[in-house]
């Protein structure tokens, strides 16, 4: 009887150990990597318009008040409404320990996208002027960011070849078909490099000085690729 269960038990293990060694991916896995460099063409503004006072009425006129001359500025710039958005409203009740009263905050986010550049030293001046108290952040972009990542994808995939060669050639095998392919991820890009947006009329004389850079954007793609070997014949 033991002899049996034994038996049954090393057919099972075989059978499992077969089994895995049929799944168990095989080939060579390389990881590649794309990067595509280009100037940015847009930019994407986050400002915010914020007032405190002793009611919750006051405070959240005092914001419509000035997002209204917000949204008034930004059309008589030629700002197409689809580029402008409001992110949120909040209106907050606060408790002052030391005072030991009650006031209120209220804010309003927008997020404007300029297809222009050029427009940006003026619509930060004129935002500014229309009674915003807050810029949380700028963030430069590409109107053709799908190509870019195209392009990027492409070099990936030229790389992850040329590494998955590399190796099957030290081997002395040969590169097979492509088995698998998973899209790492891409980045998000970003300036990587610096170019004044006013640098043309400060080097004409004009002493006008840049509050920007534009820089140079990176997109990056990374994949995974698995290649069958073949054997030299």
């Amino acid at each position: 009887m033991k002899t049996m269960k034994k038996l049954i038990f090393s057919i099972l293990m075989l059978a499992a150990a077969t089994t895995f060694a049929q799944t168990e991916p095989t080939g060579v896995l390389v990881v590649g990597e794309g990067t595509v460099m280009a100037a940015p063409d847009e930019v994407n503004l986050n400002i915010r318009v914020e007032h405190e006072g002793n009611s919750a009425e006051e405070v959240k006129n005092a914001v419509d008040k000035d997002v209204r001359n917000v949204f008034k500025f930004l059309k008589k710039s030629g700002i197409d409404d689809k580029y402008i958005r409001t992110e949120y409203l909040n209106v907050n009740k606060n408790y002052q320990y030391q005072t030991k009263t009650y006031n209120y905050v209220a804010n309003q986010a927008i997020s404007i996208k300029l297809k222009d550049l050029n427009k940006y030293e003026k619509v930060i001046s004129g935002l500014l002027a229309t009674g915003i108290n807050r810029i949380d952040g700028i963030q430069f972009g590409a109107s053709n960011i799908e190509q870019l990542k195209t392009q990027a994808r492409k070099k990936a995939m030229q790389n992850a070849k040329a590494k998955a060669e590399l190796y099957v050639n030290e081997l002395n095998s040969k590169l097979g078909s492509v088995a698998y392919i998973s899209e790492v991820g891409s980045s998000q890009p970003y300036p990587v490099a610096y170019k004044s947006m006013a640098m043309d009329s400060a080097e004409s004389g004009g002493g006008e000085f840049p509050s920007i850079a534009t820089g140079e954007m990176e997109v990056k793609v990374k994949v995974n690729v698995r290649f069958h070997i073949l054997s030299q014949s």
